[in-house]
């Protein structure tokens, strides 16, 4: 349980910090959006961090089991997944990058998820068991 409160206190900030940044921001997106879809080496470089931060928290916490713990998990699957995606296809993630930047609806949509993850993450996190 250590290590899904120690990486769950790290996540669940990050996630909502990302959140609030994109609401506060909602009208720059689409001009970031169009600018990162600009530049493929922005696209493979945050593919690579991505890797790297998944990959350590599925080696330090690959757990399947025992509840919530389960969500630091497949948020770190997902982390790493989705790095390899940049890595591997940066040509077609910009193209998804723009049309989802112009998507007002989506972004807010997609913050918000973030937002709930984020929270419930922290909390769990941060609070007494």
């Amino acid at each position: 349980m250590t290590s899904s409160k120690t990486i769950s206190g790290l996540l669940g900030p990050t996630l909502v910090a990302m959140a609030v940044a994109m609401l506060l921001n909602l009208g720059s997106m689409p001009a970031i959006a169009t600018q990162v879809a600009r530049d493929l080496a922005l696209i493979y470089v945050s593919g690579i961090l991505l890797f790297v931060a998944g990959l350590a928290i599925v080696r330090a916490h690959n757990v399947w089991s025992g509840g919530w713990p389960v969500l630091i998990t497949v948020l770190g699957w997902l982390a790493l997944l989705g790095g390899l995606v940049r890595m591997f296809f940066p040509t077609r993630l910009a193209g998804i990058a723009a049309q989802v930047g112009a998507n007002r609806a989506l972004l807010v949509g997609c913050a918000i998820v973030m937002l709930v993850l984020g929270g419930f993450v922290s909390y769990k996190a941060y609070s007494r068991d």
